[in-house]
């Protein structure tokens, strides 16, 4: 199962899923055109190796998916990145105006004391007109993920996925804490440019 999952989705990853990004991307970029504070607009097609990874993920012993290619809703990544906590919710309208949203969450920690990751999410249909010609619609994905966070947001989500998700070994108590303690100063720089920026604007205006 593992070879033929890998050469299917190697094929898929090369024909279909790198020519659909190029062309989401522009089109999201058409879509969000004119919109203050956005620092940078990116989709990515999941490479085979985090794709395989996710695709052999077990539960309880058991497989995850049984049928991945159909089931791994990320295939298709995109990344709106904004200035400003503020900014998330206006850019988040304008996705739901121009996208038909199947699933949307708010992203954060579980517990007000914690500190961790905070963005929010979209599970989107996949329009027709971001998949080229030379590609089947039967052979594209139904559906992609949208997320929308700040610079700070996103800065720290990505290092701690390389450094905390998949580790090399376990992390220690003071590493741990560490990152509490880098997710608590990302938060409180959202916050303090959110304050100035807000301020300046209140002056200004």
């Amino acid at each position: 199962m593992t070879k033929s999952l890998k050469e299917s989705y190697d094929q898929r990853y090369d024909k279909v899923l790198l020519p659909i990004a190029a062309n989401l991307e522009n089109l999201l970029a058409d879509h969000l055109k004119g919109r203050p504070h956005i620092d940078r607009i990116a989709v990515r097609a999941k490479s085979p190796k985090s794709f395989l990874t996710k695709a052999l993920k077990r539960e309880n012993g058991k497989l995850e998916y049984k049928d991945p290619l159909g089931e791994i809703q990320d295939q298709l990544g995109a990344r709106v990145i904004v200035f400003y906590t503020s900014d998330v919710k206006p850019i988040s309208r304008r996705v739901m105006k121009y996208f038909r949203h199947i699933e949307m969450l708010n992203k954060q920690p579980k517990s007000e004391a914690e500190f961790g990751y905070f963005g929010k999410h979209f599970i989107l249909a996949l329009p027709e007109d971001a998949i080229p010609k030379k590609v089947k619609l039967l052979d594209a994905p139904k559906v992609f993920e949208l997320q929308v966070r700040t610079l700070y947001q996103h800065a720290w989500s990505e290092a701690e996925h390389d450094i905390g998700y998949k580790p090399a070994r376990k992390l220690t108590k003071i590493e741990k804490r560490n990152f509490a303690f880098t997710a608590a100063q990302s938060w409180g720089a959202d916050r303090i440019f959110q304050e100035l920026h807000k301020g300046l604007k209140r002056r200004s205006g």
